[in-house]
C-alpha cells in the first residue's frame, strides 16, 4: 500500500509529501513543489511508505517498472539523483541507506498526519515555482445524452492526467484533487492560483450513434488566455479503442504545444540564474529555429546546463540531437566528429534514463544518419514504445522505411506522426518523407504538393525541393521545373552531390536512379 492510499501526508526533514502526489519543500513560508521526476517520485513513495523497513531491489522494480525490463544502472541513477535532491541541506547523513545485495532503507525519521490534523496545508498555501511547467486536466464535460458517458469522459480525464505526468520537467496534479473540480462553475485564473498551476487543460466529449466527438483547449491560467484548442470526431470501435485514440492525438498536440510556449515564456526573460532547467529549455528554444547560428547557440546552453548537471539525460540526449543536426546540414567543421560525440552523447542517454523517449529518439536519429540502420529502427521503435504520440519518431521511422525501399510503409508511419503534430516547428523537415516516398510509388502529383509545403515553410531547406522538380521533370512540366529548378540550384548546385547524398541512405540503387532521372528531366545538369 502506498502513500496515497494509508494516510494524507508525510513530513520528513523539511520535506512533505501528500496523497495527491505533490512533493513539496517547507521553508517557513508557503509550501513550493520540488522538481523530481516521475521515476524518482515514484521510488520515494514507496520508501517513504515503508520508512525504516529493508525494501529489496525487485520490489522497487516492479513498482516503478512494471512488465519492464530494466538494468540495475536505472534503479542506482534514481536513487542517485533522490539523494542529490534530499541530502543537500542534510546534516545527519543521507536520507537512504543503502543495504549492499538486497535493496535500499529511508532512514530519516517520517510523521503521518491525517486531513483533519494538516488542513491547514491546502493546495492554496502551495506555489509552483515560476519557471516549472505545471498544469491541472480537469474533468472533461459530458454532453451526451446519455449520462452514462460520463465513464467515458473520467477515463480521458485520468488518462490524460497519466500521459501529461510523463512530460519531463513537468507537474501535473492528480486525478483526486482534479476531480474536485468537477461540476464547479470556477474559472481558470482562479483554479491556476489554488492549485499552483500555469496551465488547465478542459474538455468536453458528446457521443451519438457510432460517432464521438471530443473537444479540447489549453488555456494560460495566469491570463486566461486560449493557447490551443481542437476537436476530434471518431467512429466509435470501443471504448478503450477510442480512448486510446483520441488521448493519444491529444497528448501528441499539446505536449509541443506546452514544451513550445514554456521555452518561449523562459527566452524571452533575462537569464535569472545558472539553472540547469532554465538552460535547458533556453537552448531548445534556438534549437527549434534550426539556423547554424542558433544550434551553435544551442550546443552552448545544453554545455552549460550539463555542467551543473552532468547526468541530466533530457539535456543530454538534447545535446546529441542538437550535434547530429549540426552535422546533418552541413553547420560543423568536423561532421565525423559530430556524429561520434552524438553516438556517444545518445548511448550516455539512454544510460541515465532508459525510460526517457527522447534517449531513444537521439539515438535512432544520429544511427539514421551513420549508416545503422537496424540499431536505428529499433531506436525509433522503442521511443514509440515508450510514448505513442512522439511525433518526430513516428516521422523519421517511416523515413527510415521509405530508404529502404518500403514507400507505402513510410507513408502510413510518417502520416500518423504529422497528424500527431500538424503544427510542429520541424514539420519542413518531416515532409519530405512523405514528398520521397510519393515520389518512389510514382505518385509525383503527390510528392510535388508535399515538397511545396516543406518548401514553403523554410526556403534555407531543399529537401522538399528537390522531389519538386524530380517529379515536375517526370510529368514532363518542364518550363514549371526549369523555374523551380533556379531556387534548387542556389541552395545545391551541384548534381553529383545530390546524387551522393541519396546514395548514402538509400539502399536501393534504383530509388536513387528514378530521383536522379527526374532530376535530369528537370534540366538539372
Amino acid at each position: 500500500m502506498g502513500p496515497s492510499e494509508s494516510s494524507d501526508m508525510f513530513f520528513f526533514g523539511d520535506f512533505c509529501l501528500d496523497r495527491r502526489g505533490l512533493f513539496c519543500r517547507e521553508g517557513g513560508g508557503p509550501l513550493v513543489p520540488v522538481k523530481i521526476g516521475s521515476r524518482a517520485l515514484d521510488i520515494l513513495k514507496l520508501l517513504v511508505d515503508q520508512a525504516g523497513g529493508l525494501v529489496s531491489k525487485d520490489e522497487i522494480v516492479a513498482t516503478v517498472w512494471p512488465q519492464v525490463v530494466v538494468e540495475d544502472s536505472n534503479l542506482t541513477v534514481q536513487i542517485s539523483a533522490l539523494r542529490h535532491l534530499l541530502d543537500q541541506r542534510s546534516i545527519g547523513g543521507s536520507y537512504i541507506q543503502t543495504v549492499a545485495g538486497r535493496g535500499y532503507r529511508f532512514v530519516a525519521p517520517v510523521t503521518r498526519r491525517e486531513a483533519s490534523t494538516s488542513a491547514h496545508l491546502t493546495l492554496g498555501t502551495v506555489r509552483s515555482p515560476a519557471q516549472r511547467l505545471s498544469i491541472v486536466v480537469l474533468p472533461f464535460t459530458n454532453l451526451s445524452d446519455n449520462p452514462d458517458q460520463q465513464f467515458f469522459a473520467d477515463g480521458i480525464t485520468e488518462d490524460l492526467t497519466t500521459c501529461l505526468s510523463r512530460v519531463p520537467h513537468s507537474f501535473v496534479i492528480s486525478r483526486h484533487t482534479a476531480f474536485t473540480y468537477q461540476n464547479r462553475r470556477i474559472g481558470a485564473k482562479e483554479i491556476g492560483r489554488e492549485l499552483g498551476v500555469r496551465y488547465v487543460l478542459e474538455g468536453s466529449i458528446r457521443r451519438a450513434a457510432k460517432r464521438v466527438r471530443v473537444t479540447v483547449q489549453l488555456v494560460d491560467a495566469d491570463t486566461d488566455a486560449h493557447l490551443w484548442a481542437e476537436r476530434y470526431d471518431v467512429s466509435w470501435a470501443g471504448v478503450f479503442e477510442v480512448q486510446d485514440e483520441i488521448v493519444t492525438a491529444i497528448v501528441g498536440a499539446i505536449e509541443p504545444e506546452l514544451l513550445k510556449v514554456e521555452r518561449e515564456r523562459i527566452s524571452s526573460r533575462p537569464l535569472q540564474s545558472e539553472d540547469a532547467y532554465e538552460l535547458y529549455h533556453r537552448g531548445m528554444f534556438h534549437h527549434y529555429r534550426q539556423r547554424r547560428a542558433d544550434n551553435i547557440e544551442a550546443q552552448t546552453y545544453f554545455r552549460r546546463a550539463l555542467a551543473i548537471e552532468p547526468r541530466y539525460p533530457q539535456v543530454t540526449a538534447a545535446l546529441s540531437i542538437a550535434l547530429s543536426a549540426a552535422a546533418m546540414f552541413g553547420w560543423s567543421p568536423d561532421a565525423d566528429e559530430y556524429f561520434k560525440q552524438a553516438y556517444e552523447l545518445a548511448e550516455q542517454a539512454v544510460v541515465l534514463d532508459a525510460r526517457y523517449p527522447n534517449s531513444h529518439f537521439a539515438l535512432g536519429l544520429v544511427c539514421m544518419w551513420t549508416h545503422r540502420r537496424e540499431q536505428a529502427l529499433a531506436a525509433f521503435e522503442e521511443a514509440i514504445k515508450l510514448n505513442a504520440s512522439f511525433a518526430a519518431a513516428h516521422v523519421l521511422l517511416g523515413q527510415m522505411y521509405l530508404y529502404g525501399d518500403q514507400p507505402e510503409k513510410a507513408i502510413e508511419i510518417a502520416e500518423k506522426g504529422i497528424r500527431l503534430s500538424p503544427n510542429d516547428p520541424r514539420l519542413f523537415i518531416w515532409l519530405p518523407a512523405l514528398a520521397g516516398a510519393h515520389y518512389m510509388l510514382r505518385r509525383y502529383a503527390e510528392a510535388i504538393e508535399a515538397g511545396r509545403r516543406s518548401w514553403s515553410l523554410n526556403r534555407s531547406r531543399s529537401f522538399g525541393l528537390r522531389y519538386v522538380v524530380a517529379g515536375l521533370g517526370q510529368l514532363g512540366r518542364i518550363e514549371e521545373a526549369r523555374a523551380v529548378l533556379g531556387e534548387l540550384k542556389l541552395i545545391d548546385p551541384d548534381l553529383v552531390s545530390i546524387e551522393a547524398s541519396y546514395r548514402r541512405n538509400y539502399q536501393n540503387p534504383a530509388s536513387v536512379e528514378h530521383i536522379m532521372d527526374g532530376l535530369r528531366k528537370a534540366g538539372f545538369k
